[in-house]
């Protein structure tokens, strides 16, 4: 999608400060992080959100699957972490490309907005 920050993260046209990338997944630091683990896992594939996702085969499992091989590169199986998404700009989508935010590194409170 042309004017999709993350779609020109993905291209290489904006950098990102990468720390896991495979054929269809890419995760980056979030820029403006609530915690001191805060990265966002995103499919290469433009997908608007988590149910537009649904509709493309595999694609939901690829993400967890990155997710698990970070975690585990990483070690952090023992870590306390949230892994969320949102979808729409009332549930706090601000980006319209799918991705899902790894928070970690303090702890974290319920209900979380």
């Amino acid at each position: 999608m042309e004017d999709c920050i993350f779609c020109k993260i993905v291209e290489g046209e904006i950098p990102g400060s990468k720390v896991f990338e495979n054929d269809k997944i890419l995760a980056f630091h979030d820029i403006n992080p609530v915690a001191p683990l805060h990265l966002l896992f995103i499919p290469k594939l433009h997908v608007t959100d988590v149910v537009e996702a649904m509709n493309e085969e595999n694609l939901l499992s690829d993400l967890f699957a990155a997710v698990k091989e970070y975690i585990e590169k990483e070690n952090l199986q023992e870590e306390h972490f949230r892994l969320v998404t949102n979808r729409g700009a009332a549930a706090g989508q601000s980006v319209f490309h799918l991705h899902f935010h790894l928070i970690g590194g303090r702890g974290l409170s319920w209900p979380p907005g």
